[in-house]
């Protein structure tokens, strides 16, 4: 069943149940049905290209997390109080009016409307149209960056941002939580609120990697006019080594240790934030293929595994040049990066 057929069901559920599903937006619902269709549309692709299917998961109250609103107006309205200009309030159809306590200004004109829960807590998350950019004064500097593990961020003029591990920081209690959870019995109410525990740990996991992203991103953008990076598949890297019955894998829990401090450094999340704060600000960002980069010396360009000592060191065994692995990466980095731009404005 596609989402034509499923929304036109919609509409006789609707009318046949006018004080329960008619209470509530129909856009919304719609998008919910929108939602399920490219879910499965995508498992189809994915057996279509031979991937692993990955059926789409049954998503009950317990998981079902997100409600939207295409568009303002249509079962919603943002700033549905404009008599209060101290507070911001939302008019949700079925539920009136709420309050929301905005973080910082709306700017532009509200698009779509999308209301989230995380553990006890509610959001709101608004889509904007027109917003306008704000762009900062030229610079001149141009940077190179290497994405690690030991240093979330490397430039290529030697600034080192550390990673502060906040998925190692709290394993410990993490595992506390988790066994505490295992003990509790399905369907009481002490297993739901272990379940709130764990969550609200995994929430404040994700707050503190989304603020230090967002900090480290909006530094680079004041500071720099051309920010390379490298074209990283944060999905493919951290795919699991376990493979099958008939072919299992090697080194797995080396592997998995990997694939663990790669998302909890957040690679994704940065670059992610990086190109947003780089577009409203005027900057320029550019994606080079991340192949060899550690390898290669960045004074005399040879290649080599041998030229990598170790995590830290960096030894070309042509021409003796010495200097921190993550520099001369970002260097190599960068150097591919300012190559493409001359490329694209000869051409």
């Amino acid at each position: 069943m596609r989402y034509g057929e499923q929304s036109g069901e919609l509409k006789h559920i609707r009318a046949d149940d006018p004080d329960g599903q008619a209470r509530w937006s129909f856009s919304s619902q719609q998008a919910t049905l929108r939602r399920l269709d490219k879910a499965y549309a995508a498992f189809f692709t994915r057996v279509r290209q031979g991937r692993t299917p990955g059926f789409p998961r049954f998503k009950g109250k317990g998981w079902f997390d997100t409600v939207i609103w295409p568009k303002d107006g249509d079962g919603c309205r943002w700033n549905s109080q404009p008599e209060h200009p101290t507070a911001a309030y939302v008019r949700l159809q079925g539920i009136g009016h709420v309050r929301v306590h905005r973080h910082r200004r709306v700017l532009g004109t509200v698009k779509t409307i999308s209301v989230k829960r995380e553990g006890s807590r509610w959001f709101m998350v608004l889509s904007c149209d027109d917003v306008p950019a704000g762009p900062l004064p030229a610079t001149g500097a141009v940077a190179g960056v290497d994405m690690g593990v030991a240093s979330l961020l490397t430039t290529s003029d030697g600034v080192h941002v550390d990673n502060p591990r906040h998925l190692a920081a709290s394993a410990d209690r993490l595992a506390a939580a988790r066994r505490d959870l295992a003990r509790k019995k399905r369907g009481s109410k002490r297993r739901r609120k272990a379940v709130a525990r764990v969550a609200a740990l995994h929430a404040k996991v994700c707050r503190q990697r989304l603020d230090g992203a967002h900090k480290a991103a909006l530094a680079f953008v004041r500071a720099y006019d051309v920010i390379v990076h490298e074209d990283l598949r944060v999905a493919s890297m951290t795919r699991s080594a376990s493979g099958t019955i008939e072919a299992p894998g090697r080194n797995v829990a080396q592997k998995a240790g990997l694939n663990r401090s790669i998302l909890d450094a957040g690679w994704g999340v940065f670059l992610t934030i990086l190109s947003h704060k780089a577009e409203s600000a005027g900057r320029e960002l550019i994606t080079v293929d991340p192949r060899n980069t550690s390898r290669t010396c960045a004074r005399c360009g040879h290649c080599a595994a041998e030229n990598r000592v170790s995590q830290a060191d960096f030894r070309c065994t042509a021409c003796g040049h010495a200097a921190h692995a993550d520099v001369n990466a970002a260097t190599n980095i960068l150097r591919a990066g300012l190559a493409l731009r001359d490329a694209a404005q000869a051409a």
